[in-house]
């Protein structure tokens, strides 16, 4: 054999070496648990009748501060071991703030979110429900209702399960917050903020923040035939940039070209066909870490080797506009206007962009990526701060308290997958970020591509089994994060 050759072929085979060894060592993340034993917290009918209670509230973010009020008082009389045991302080007039002492000052404490506003329902489509969106109706095994997904289901089912707990007799070891803010969907300021703020003075450091965010998914991540739930390990950061292009304008007649128009158009473009590089990396890469090893053999292999497959795997994810967001910052145009007659060239046009930021990107990144994209003078290029904010810093999967909600996870949903992943929506979580040690984004929903419509949707729904699930898991996850 002639050197050459030789040389190829113990290359291949090092190579097929390499690939083997890492691929027999990509073992599954999954923790070995037993499944804790189905246990009643309670008339499963009634605990999905007060979600629905809460459901008949239009608690409306910007809505009347009344309604919040009416909620306030509704969960007060719903939960009156809570009511008594906790303390609950009321911050920024309609968001409240719970604290569950714990018997050991020095253990950090924990803080569980959700939030009490709801999206409007879209004009004119009322009737498409199945039941009235304002309803609060249990009915065909659903507790059908605005705020059964997102999020009430949440506040309810988290004052249920601490209702249960204090029923038990339980007493928390570290202390527990509850923080349920009134403007969720409209970015948090007057809500989340404040109370994060509240905290802040009074020098508390938190272990965890679990917030909503991500679910546990049906069918929904390729080459996964099992359910997945997927833990928020980030969030992408937002921001929206106004493009404003100026040329000369005249009579339609007589162009000018190119016109205002014509040059904001070719601007956006260079942006939709040279976005931001993707990147398998952070919260993204980690998720296929755990459910790489959980895939058929090709898939498992491309995993277990980023080192040489990673070019092949983001190629796929990016091919996919659900996957590309996971891999990349990504800049969409949502806006535009120009020109006020049909026979008038106009001298100025607008476009407003919107930004999904990758952690590990940033907001000037951003900008500069699109002056750099666009390169033309004719082309400015300016922030709408009213609703920037930057991506969050990534939780760590090796802390205690990710274990902590795997484990619990695994106990109360057998079978099910557990990863770590990146949400793509905002949550409350990031105003907390400055306090905690770690913030997940994760409520046990069962959700699947139909479930998806629904949130912020028509017919908003949760099955009563999955809700009677989210109840056990928040009562199981403040045992296994606080108890002796």
């Amino acid at each position: 054999m002639k050197p050459a050759l030789m040389v190829v072929v113990l290359g291949l085979l090092l190579l097929s070496t390499v690939i083997s060894v890492r691929t027999f060592r990509f073992r599954s993340r999954q923790l070995l648990v037993t499944p804790i034993p189905h246990r009643e917290i309670g008339d499963r009918m009634r605990i999905a009748e007060r979600l629905a209670g809460a459901l008949q509230f239009e608690t409306v973010t910007g809505g009347s501060g009344a309604v919040f009020l009416e909620l306030h008082r509704y969960l007060e009389e719903t939960f009156p071991l809570v009511q008594g045991t906790l303390t609950r302080e009321t911050v920024g007039e309609y968001s409240l703030l719970y604290t569950w002492r714990g018997s050991e000052a020095p253990a950090r404490p924990i803080l569980l979110l959700a939030h009490l506003d709801v999206v409007p329902v879209e004009p004119g489509t009322a009737a498409d429900w199945t039941y009235p969106p304002f309803a609060g109706r249990v009915a065909d095994g659903f507790i059908w209702g605005r705020g059964a997904l997102d999020v009430k289901v949440g506040v309810v089912g988290i004052l249920e399960a601490v209702e249960a707990l204090l029923r038990d007799g339980f007493r928390p070891r570290r202390t527990i917050y509850l923080a349920f803010g009134h403007d969720e969907e409209s970015g948090g300021r007057e809500g989340a903020a404040r109370i994060a703020t509240l905290l802040r003075s009074r020098g508390i450091e938190l272990d965890y923040v679990l917030d909503e965010g991500l679910a546990i998914t049906d069918g929904i991540v390729p080459g996964v035939s099992r359910p997945v739930a997927l833990v928020g390990l980030a969030e992408k950061g937002k921001v929206a940039l106004e493009l404003t292009a100026r040329a000369r304008g005249g009579h339609a007649s007589m162009p000018h070209l190119p016109t205002a128009i014509g040059i904001l158009g070719a601007a956006i473009q260079k942006l939709e066909r040279r976005q931001p590089a993707a990147r398998l990396a952070g919260a993204t890469r980690q998720l296929f870490e755990y459910v790489g090893p959980e895939m058929s053999r090709a898939k498992r292999t491309a995993f277990a080797n980023l080192w040489l497959f990673e070019w092949l795997a983001v190629r796929k994810l990016v091919a996919c506009p659900e996957t590309n967001a996971l891999v990349r910052t990504t800049v969409a145009t949502t806006m535009i206007n120009g020109g006020v007659e049909e026979d008038l060239v106009p001298t100025v046009a607008r476009a407003v962009v919107n930004v999904r930021i990758l952690p590990g990107d940033s907001i000037a990144g951003v900008v500069a990526h699109l002056r750099r994209v666009i390169d033309d003078g004719r082309v400015s290029v300016e922030l709408l701060d009213h609703s920037a904010f930057e991506p969050s810093t990534v939780s760590d999967v090796e802390s205690e308290s990710f274990a902590a909600l795997q484990r619990t996870i695994q106990e109360v949903f057998p079978g099910v997958i557990v990863a770590p992943s990146l949400a793509l929506a905002r949550t409350d979580a990031r105003h907390y970020e400055s306090l905690a040690a770690n913030s997940y984004r994760f409520l046990p929903m069962r959700v699947t591509a139909d479930d998806l419509r629904r949130v912020h949707g028509t017919d908003e729904r949760i099955a009563v089994d999955n809700y009677e699930e989210i109840v056990r898991f928040y009562a199981r996850l403040i045992r296994n994060s606080a108890g002796t």
